[in-house]
């Protein structure tokens, strides 16, 4: 009797074919509310840009080849991660100078900072430039 019946709910009842079980979107297709267009990030706040400044300094200041340092502004909500770009380079004064981009993440959006930082007399790292990024 047992058998009868798993023979019945294995044969009856709903039935799909690999090829349909997962519905294939094109390239075209948007679902859900959210506009296909990306929402421009909030501008940083004072705050957030202090917090960024102080973690480009650190991970400069550390000097380790492919290293990034993370950062978090508990007051906005704002973080993001700093990670320097190629190598150091003599500035206008003749400074060691580096330059690194920033991840700005406020709430769903994100956006990039570009910046550069030179070593002061006492071997600190000093932000001299810190802007949005502009692809060139």
């Amino acid at each position: 009797m047992v058998i009868l019946i798993l023979i019945g709910v294995g044969a009856g009842g709903c039935s799909i074919s690999r090829s349909d079980a997962f519905a294939k979107l094109d390239d075209k297709d948007v679902t859900g509310t959210i506009s296909p267009t990306l929402a421009s990030a909030p501008a940083p706040t004072d705050s957030d840009l202090a917090f960024t400044r102080n973690a480009a300094s650190d991970v400069l200041t550390k000097g380790s080849k492919d290293s990034s340092q993370p950062w978090e502004n508990p007051e906005t909500g704002a973080r993001g991660s700093v990670t320097p770009l190629a190598q150091s380079y003599s500035g206008e004064d003749g400074r060691t100078c580096r330059d690194f981009l920033a991840s700005y993440v406020n709430g769903t959006t994100e956006s990039w900072l570009q910046g550069a930082a030179c070593k002061t007399g006492q071997g600190r790292w000093e932000i001299h430039s810190l802007k949005p990024w502009r692809k060139s």
